[in-house]
């Protein structure tokens, strides 16, 4: 009777982990709402943080030297640090949230990109303000690096720093800055690939990937249509996992040592990225009256939504 209820509870436990995953990977694959700003309200935040840091290479290597018989009671407790049991459904739970909003972006971005880059737009801005009311501005130091973070995203926003194109060293080092930047209190993984151009790219690389997959589980179709795509994932997945064992690491010491000092570049990278989406309507509308008008109003109603959003939850927190 006990180890049954034991199992249900473990159970459930598994089903709240993957409902938390669904809640931050649709926070991360839309810009202006972070994904460990929702482990926050959540209260999994720390136990976030410990699981990703417990990611190291020597416990992985540990891990996988679990074969040996002489070296199994090592590799169960590096097993038990890693926390896989809350990290696996976690993470498939992201996956999940990520694959269904990026099918939906790819779809969008053809056939409505002034709406959707529009909604962005407000969803950016109005982040912003919301994580910048907590900060303060104590000294010149705190100015310059929120002129810093600002500018650096103006200039990559304007195309005036840029990555070339879309190839393998572009997609591993976008899927490094993009996943580390989701469990970062703040900072959206898709307003990291907003910011360099990569993320409708990347959005229907995933969804072509997921429905040349689809075909060949359903219909048995060739395995041809998945490769270049899935070329893609794994390339990003690779800079993700370098992302997440350095990228990640250095942001959280710096946010140790100098909180307030990080938040603020954090926050004004934040700011400085508003005008990025505003490219994609730029090349799929002339920028008319009517062009300029529409693109206020979903501005305007992203920056309600998540505005709205901040009042359910009771405020935002950068931390």
């Amino acid at each position: 009777m006990y180890e049954r209820l034991d199992l249900a509870v473990d159970r459930l436990e598994l089903l709240r982990t993957y409902a938390y995953g669904l809640c931050m990977g649709t926070a991360d694959a839309l810009p202006g709402v972070s994904g460990g700003t929702v482990a926050l309200l959540l209260g999994f935040y720390g136990r976030l943080i410990a699981a990703v840091t417990a990611l190291t290479p020597g416990r992985i290597i540990t891990v996988l030297s679990g074969y040996h018989p002489d070296r199994r009671t090592n590799a169960r407790e590096a097993l038990l640090e890693l926390d896989l049991q809350f990290l696996v459904p976690l993470g498939v739970g992201m996956v999940t949230a990520v694959v269904l909003i990026a099918d939906i972006v790819s779809s969008l971005a053809s056939t409505h990109p002034l709406p959707m880059f529009g909604f962005f737009t407000g969803l950016i801005a109005a982040s912003a303000v919301t994580l910048g009311r907590s900060l303060e501005f104590a000294s010149r130091t705190h100015v310059a690096a929120a002129i810093v973070g600002a500018g650096l995203a103006l200039l990559v926003a304007a195309d005036l720093v840029a990555l070339p194109g879309s190839g393998p060293l572009v997609i591993v080092v976008a899927g490094a800055l993009a996943v580390s930047a989701m469990i970062l209190p703040g900072v959206s993984g898709s307003l990291i690939l907003i910011l360099l151009g990569q993320y409708v790219f990347l959005s229907s690389e995933l969804s072509a990937f997921v429905g040349a997959i689809g075909d060949v589980v359903l219909d048995g179709g060739s395995t041809a249509a998945a490769v270049g795509p899935g070329t893609t994932v794994v390339l990003f997945v690779v800079g993700g996992v370098v992302g997440l064992v350095t990228i990640a690491r250095v942001v959280r010491a710096a946010l140790e040592r100098r909180r307030n000092l990080t938040l603020v570049f954090l926050v004004s990278l934040i700011a400085g990225s508003v005008p990025a989406p505003l490219h994609n309507i730029g090349a799929a509308h002339p920028w008319t009256a009517e062009t300029i008008a529409l693109t206020v109003a979903w501005a305007a109603f992203g920056a309600v939504a998540l505005f709205a959003l901040e009042y359910l939850v009771g405020g935002f927190d950068p931390e």
